[in-house]
């Protein structure tokens, strides 16, 4: 004789049960089906119509099995979703960045050829993501599965501090304090040195930049201060802004750049300055970066990683903040 729907249904929902559990849930669903059925049957149904229905309301019995063994049916629940994002998305901007960053520069010492340098950086990049989000999602499902306690909690202290809408004032003097500093080194490097051979100014700079290459910097540096008084004064960024902020970050870039490939950037007396006192040791440096094209080759690679990396930035940050503020 073949089961009944109503068995076949509570079979279904209490193999899932611990053994201590399936008798009691059994007779708790009979009883309660059985009502349901018959409470329809008096209200004229008949008895299959009624118990089908019954059971149709009852739902797909692994979720309600799931109920009463109090057994989530997600990978992360509300309790650990947030710190679960939160902690993502902050390595999701770190890792992959740094690796990818680190096999570039690997690829680029081992004289590999741009295509070589972007494809392995993308292929470490992509991995790097695809474990980091399967090790921190693996990590918090097993929180979840076992109700251990992340040890975060939430209290009022954390509440931020109201932000008025716009640039605020810090950030106007933090660019203006950087840019003022980076216009003081370029000018005591030239006037005072930061390096003396006796007891007179050695510039690290090659002066030869001087004037109209260092001018142009110093230009530069005016004009982003303007941008960032504009910024402030208008109390948020525009696409006019990150347009004019974009333009003077390629100007720094590609002629720092084209000074720094072609060896202009650092004085050669200062290079002769270190190869007469520092020898023995520029010596041992190239002779272990051989390899590598020498230490000149690698400092190159150093510079230039700066330099793209902090106009890279510059015009990204730009851009983020004048889409943001366009949002209504």
């Amino acid at each position: 004789m073949s089961a009944t729907l109503t068995e076949r249904y509570i079979a279904a929902t209490v193999k899932s049960l611990a053994p201590t559990a399936q008798d009691d849930v059994r007779a708790e669903l009979e009883a309660s089906i059985t009502d349901a059925i018959e409470a329809r049957v008096e209200q004229g149904e008949p008895r299959d119509v009624a118990e089908r229905a019954v059971l149709t309301e009852l739902g797909d019995p692994a979720i309600l099995a799931a109920g009463y063994a109090d057994r989530p049916l997600h990978l992360i629940g509300p309790r650990y979703f947030l710190t679960w994002w939160r902690l993502l998305k902050l390595l999701l901007w770190i890792v992959p960045i740094c690796a990818m960053g680190g096999v570039a520069v690997a690829e680029i010492l081992a004289n590999a050829t741009i295509g070589e340098v972007i494809g392995e950086a993308m292929v470490v990049g992509i991995t790097v993501i695809v474990h980091v989000s399967f090790w921190v999602t693996l990590v918090f499902v097993i929180l979840e599965r076992t109700g251990a306690d992340t040890g975060v909690r939430w209290d009022v202290d954390q509440l931020p501090e109201p932000q008025p809408d716009g640039v605020g004032r810090s950030d106007m003097i933090g660019s203006l304090v950087f840019l003022g500093l980076a216009a003081g080194a370029v000018l005591w490097d030239a006037l005072r040195g930061f390096v003396r051979d006796d007891g007179e100014a050695l510039p690290i700079l090659n002066p030869e930049l001087w004037p109209w290459w260092m001018l142009g910097l110093l230009l530069i540096m005016v004009a982003e201060a303007a941008v960032a008084i504009g910024v402030h004064l208008a109390r948020r960024w525009t696409v006019g802004f990150a347009v004019m902020n974009t333009v003077l970050a390629l100007a720094f870039a590609v002629p720092a750049m084209y000074l720094l490939l072609t060896g202009q950037i650092v004085n050669p007396e200062f290079i002769g300055f270190l190869a007469s006192d520092h020898a023995a040791e520029l010596a041992e440096a190239n002779a272990g970066t051989a390899q590598q094209g020498g230490i000149a080759r690698v400092l190159t690679v150093i510079f230039g990683i700066l330099i793209v990396g902090i106009a890279a930035w510059d015009i990204f940050d730009g851009w983020r903040k004048a889409l943001r503020a366009r949002r209504p």
